[in-house]
């Protein structure tokens, strides 16, 4: 049987197909960047629309201008409240329904087809690779630590997300709902935002510690700390979608294990369930002979842009049925908005748990 390779090339950014390429140690599809870049200017759009939204409602004049729901997607605590909450009394709080819908639909992208979420939709995600990729440009790779230094850093987002866990269902169903109509809660949304338009120099330092890290080591947040990873990971543990590696025709050329953002051992595998998977396909696009990387179910792989096209399927068919089922916008008045951020200052505003 002949085998017909492909022989990768140095450095291209964009090849004739589609496909990012950094001195082999970087090949993403076109469609995941794509995707990636499409939800970060939304992301950015909408922070503008909150922006505005935001000033508006600081005047005690005017009206208020259009307020985006989809900027809850970035309160994922609050959101898994929201599902547990939803449990409890039986229907949605109109709070911030929008970061429920969200986190829902997440979740069920992460049980179909892996984390995803983390490999194609996230915007830190996006800006975390691309920071991998300056250190790529600048240094020729980027670094990885010692299995005895990477283990125990990997276990520090699971930690995390068990703190989250555990505080959230330590409370009572009344103590949860209670928080959730909380005026802390009411404005969790304007109160991140000014986090960052008004950050101070601890947390500009610590900006700036993660993003040098982020070009010296692949995916330092994402793999290390990030509590909403590490959960979407662990949903997407029950995917039926793998990466598998036909061994016959594999060549061991080891460029998958390469290009693996989460540094998997996809060269010794017949496939792979760890939670780390993004479900990305770097290795697929990266194989040289043909067939022998799927990223799929058994009987059916999915190619770069039908794995985008069903993501974007599944991201907008939460939305639509949020929309439909008249469970998208906060149910608080524009009226409301601007009592409590005209008096966000006050003690009644701050954090319940204090």
């Amino acid at each position: 049987m002949t085998i017909t390779t492909k022989k990768p090339s140095p450095i291209r950014w964009i090849s004739k197909t589609g496909t990012l390429k950094i001195r082999t140690s970087s090949w993403t599809s076109g469609w995941r960047l794509g995707v990636q870049a499409g939800f970060t200017l939304l992301s950015l759009l909408m922070g503008w629309q909150f922006w505005r939204f935001y000033v508006a409602a600081t005047s005690p004049e005017g009206s208020l201008p259009y307020r985006p729901p989809g900027i809850e997607g970035y309160l994922p605590i609050s959101g898994l409240m929201g599902a547990i909450d939803w449990l409890y009394q039986g229907s949605l709080n109109v709070i911030h329904p929008a970061a429920t819908v969200l986190f829902l639909t997440f979740l069920a992208i992460s049980l179909l087809l892996r984390k995803a979420f983390c490999g194609w939709i996230c915007p830190v995600g996006f800006i975390s690779e691309n920071l991998a990729r300056i250190g790529q440009l600048v240094f020729g790779r980027n670094f990885r630590p010692s299995g005895w230094v990477d283990t125990p850093l990997r276990s520090l987002k699971y930690l995390l997300l068990g703190f989250f866990v555990w505080a959230i269902f330590s409370m009572t169903p009344t103590a949860l709902h209670s928080f959730i109509e909380s005026p802390y809660n009411k404005i969790a949304d304007i109160k991140m935002m000014l986090f960052f338009v008004n950050i101070g120099k601890t947390g500009g330092i610590i900006l700036i510690i993660l993003s040098l890290l982020s070009i010296l080591i692949q995916g330092f947040w994402c793999r290390y700390l990030c509590p909403y990873g590490a959960l979407l990971g662990l949903f997407s543990w029950m995917s039926p979608v793998k990466v598998r590696r036909d061994p016959i025709t594999c060549t061991d050329c080891g460029l998958c294990d390469k290009v693996c953002p989460a540094r998997l051992p996809i060269m010794s595998k017949l496939s792979i369930t760890s939670p780390e998977c993004l479900g990305c396909g770097d290795c697929v696009s990266s194989c040289p002979v043909k067939n022998t990387l799927t990223l799929g179910v058994p009987e059916r792989s999915f190619n770069a842009k039908r794995l985008a096209m069903l993501i974007i399927l599944f991201f907008l068919i939460g939305y639509s049925a949020a929309r439909l089922g008249g469970v998208w916008k906060s149910g608080l008045t524009n009226d409301e908005y601007k009592h409590h951020i005209q008096n966000m200052d006050g003690e009644d505003y701050g954090h319940p748990g204090r």
